[in-house]
C-alpha cells in the first residue's frame, strides 16, 4: 500500500486505476488532476477520489507513486513539469502504449530526484473518458512493466507489486522490446481495423447496413479515437512499419494463392490463422 497515489490526466485507464486502487486497498489516499476545469469539478464528487488538485504540481506533492495517464505525446512534458515538485524518492509511472523514448527521456527529466518506471496495461476499449472506468479492468490482464537496465530495482518491484495488487498479470520487459511486441499485437490490429473500414467507406454506402457479426467483431476497435491513435503511431512509427510490412507479406501470399488457384495454400493459411486464434487464453 502507498500512503498517497496521484493520478494525472485520468481517462478510461486513469479512472480505472483509481477505482481499482480504492477497491483493492492499494492506496490510503488518492489525488487526481485533470486538465479541464469541468472534469476536475466532476471528479470531486466521486467516492474513489479523495482530493482533486488544480495543478499537476499541487497534485504530486507528497505522493509516493504518480501515475501519468495522458496521451503518449504529453507524458514526457508532464514528467518534466512535475519533476521539481516531487518528494525525494517518489516513483513515477505511466500507462502509455509506447515506451522506448518515454522511459529514456523521463529518466533524464527526473534527474535522480525520483525514479521513472514505465507501465502499459493491455486493457481498455474503444471508449474513452473517465466515466467509463471500472475497478475490474485489469483483472487477469497483462500489464507490461518496462524498467531500463539502470532503473532502480526496488522501484521497479514496487510498480510491479502495485499492478499485481490490482489482480493484473505483470510482464517485465525492456522498453524497446515492449514497443516491438505491441506494434504487432496491438498497434497493427488497430491499423488493420481502421484501414478496412476506410476501404469499405469508398464502396456503396448501403453495404454497411448489411454488416454481420464478422465485420462488426473485426472492426470494433476502428471506433477508437483517431487523434489518440495518430499520436501512438507517430511515437512507434518504426516498429509499426515493420509490423505492417510483415503483414503485407502474409497478405500477398494469400493473394498469390488465390490468383494461382492454389487452394491447398489458401487452406494452409486459414488453418494457421485458426490455430493461432485458438491458442488465445480466455479473457475474464
Amino acid at each position: 500500500m502507498f500512503d498517497q497515489i496521484t493520478i494525472l490526466a485520468p481517462g478510461l485507464l486513469g479512472a480505472s486505476v483509481a477505482r481499482a486502487a480504492r477497491h483493492y486497498g492499494a492506496a490510503k489516499h488518492l489525488t487526481l488532476w485533470a486538465r479541464r476545469p469541468e472534469t476536475r469539478l466532476q471528479l470531486k464528487g466521486q467516492p474513489w477520489c479523495d482530493r482533486v488538485a488544480d495543478t499537476p504540481a499541487e497534485a504530486v506533492r507528497d505522493a509516493q507513486l504518480v501515475i501519468i495517464c495522458a496521451p503518449v505525446d504529453q507524458i514526457v512534458p508532464l514528467v518534466t513539469q512535475i519533476a521539481p515538485h516531487l518528494a525525494a524518492g517518489a516513483i513515477v509511472t505511466d500507462v502509455g502504449s509506447v515506451k522506448g523514448e518515454i522511459c529514456r527521456l523521463s529518466r533524464v527529466a527526473l534527474a535522480g530526484r525520483a525514479e521513472f518506471v514505465g507501465s502499459h496495461p493491455m486493457a481498455g476499449s474503444e471508449k474513452t473518458g473517465w466515466e467509463h472506468g471500472r475497478a475490474d479492468l485489469f483483472v487477469r490482464r497483462t500489464v507490461f512493466v518496462t524498467p531500463l537496465p539502470e532503473t532502480n530495482v526496488h522501484a521497479a518491484e514496487r510498480v510491479a507489486a502495485f499492478w499485481l495488487a490490482l489482480e493484473a498479470e505483470v510482464a517485465s520487459v525492456e522498453p524497446d522490446a515492449h514497443d516491438e511486441i505491441v506494434a504487432h499485437i496491438s498497434h497493427l490490429p488497430q491499423v488493420l481495423a481502421s484501414t478496412l473500414c476506410a476501404s469499405l467507406a469508398k464502396r456503396e454506402v448501403r453495404w454497411r447496413n448489411h454488416a454481420g457479426g464478422g465485420l462488426r467483431d473485426t472492426t470494433r476497435i476502428a471506433g477508437s479515437d483517431p487523434k489518440l491513435w495518430k499520436t501512438i503511431l507517430e511515437q512507434n512509427r518504426d516498429e509499426v512499419l515493420r509490423a505492417v510490412r510483415g503483414y503485407q507479406e502474409e497478405l500477398h501470399g494469400l493473394e498469390r494463392a488465390l490468383a494461382n488457384r492454389d487452394w491447398f495454400e489458401v487452406q494452409a493459411i486459414l488453418e494457421r490463422g485458426k490455430a493461432y486464434r485458438g491458442q488465445f487464453r480466455p479473457i475474464p
